[in-house]
């Protein structure tokens, strides 16, 4: 077994993996030409393997079934995209408590509620797009018909010996009544199309925003990281991420309830957002747990700006509202990566998330940059 997938099993909590022994592979050949040595395994390769290998321990270990959703979420764990899942797992795992299909659905349940409003705000904005189309189109028809309406009501009454006047006024006075009325019912759509849009708008913005804190939830910062990632790429800028979390939260939800516990995650949400600005951006990436992008900043002034803030972050004392007992202090822990230092962003992720358990291992309420 490879050190790397032993560091795996050490972190979940499976000792097994450090008295096993694994056989080395026979050579592999290359089945295009039979016989001859297959081509040297890749960087890529390697960490496809590993990061397969980690999956399959994941579910055979946990007894999950093998279906789509499990197999989706097991990958996002362990691939970087869900820091938080993989260390909800790992503590899991420490603690000797089971992981069961229940608790996996109930850690994943947010997310996929997200994913069906956004799917279903996609769809709801293509339906206003196609109806105002529509509307559009109809009203530009029926100022038409009303034009040509008209124009033959003028002949008839510059020409009534070849039509029988009364007939043809009525019935296209009765037409062209229609149409008005037509046309300004179309006209009435196209406003509540216009409204419905506004109110939508408004909606996709509550989407991405964490209703505790205030703070943009990890969806939005998402977009923002990808954006981010594109034009400090091209303008060849300084890009560092960062991953907070707050030291101790269960026992301040254990010890002083969940309502105490959310003032906790306001209040470190409020101290992080001293840092937004155009260069900075501050999201909750979910539970304790914040993510920060800094743009223009080395890792090294990166790492200073949010230390600072976190040495004076912990020397507040927080005092339970109800019952008046003293909380004290609360701190947080912080891990800091330079995002072009990996191959991709998702490494980066993982990194500044190893950079704030390292913090955290080595006795907390500190800040470490990735080494």
């Amino acid at each position: 077994m490879s050190a790397s997938a032993h560091r795996f099993f050490r972190f979940f909590g499976n000792s097994a993996a450090e008295d096993s022994d694994e056989a080395e592979p026979a050579p592999a050949t290359d089945a295009a030409h039979p016989g001859a040595p297959a081509a040297p395994f890749t960087a890529i390769d390697r960490a496809n393997e590993r990061l397969m290998h980690e999956i399959a321990e994941f579910l055979v270990s946990t007894r999950l079934a093998v279906t789509t959703r499990n197999l989706f979420i097991a990958h996002a764990a362990f691939n970087g995209d869900d820091p938080q899942l993989a260390r909800e797992i790992g503590r899991r795992r420490l603690a000797g408590e089971t992981i069961t299909q229940e608790w996996l659905d109930t850690q994943t349940a947010t997310e996929d509620r997200e994913g069906a409003i956004r799917t279903l705000v996609g769809q709801l904005e293509s339906s206003i797009d196609r109806f105002a189309q529509t509307a559009t189109q109809a009203r530009t028809s029926t100022a038409d018909c009303n034009a040509a309406l008209k124009s033959t009501v003028d002949r008839a009454m510059h020409t009534p010996e070849s039509l029988s006047l009364p007939d043809v006024l009525g019935l296209a006075q009765s037409i062209l009544d229609h149409s008005h009325k037509l046309e300004a019912n179309i006209r009435a759509s196209e406003n509540e199309a216009k409204t419905l849009r506004e109110r939508l708008a408004r909606a996709q913005h509550d989407a991405e925003i964490d209703h505790l804190t205030g703070l943009p939830n990890r969806r939005s910062f998402e977009a923002v990281f990808d954006r981010e990632y594109r034009e400090a790429q091209t303008e060849i800028d300084h890009l560092c991420v960062a991953f907070c979390d707050i030291d101790h939260f269960k026992l301040v939800n254990d010890n002083h309830g969940h309502e105490t516990g959310d003032r906790v995650i306001q209040a470190v949400a409020e101290t992080l957002d001293r840092l937004s600005s155009k260069k900075c951006h501050v999201a909750r990436h979910g539970g304790e747990e914040f993510v920060l992008l800094f743009r223009g900043l080395t890792k090294a002034q990166a790492r200073e700006k949010l230390d600072a803030l976190r040495e004076n972050f912990s020397e507040r004392r927080f005092v339970n509202r109800k019952t008046d007992d003293p909380i004290g202090r609360i701190t947080f822990s912080g891990g800091v990566a330079d995002v072009f230092a990996y191959p991709n962003p998702r490494d980066a992720l993982r990194a500044a998330d190893e950079a704030l358990y390292l913090a955290k291992e080595q006795g907390r309420n500190a800040v470490m940059a990735a080494p």
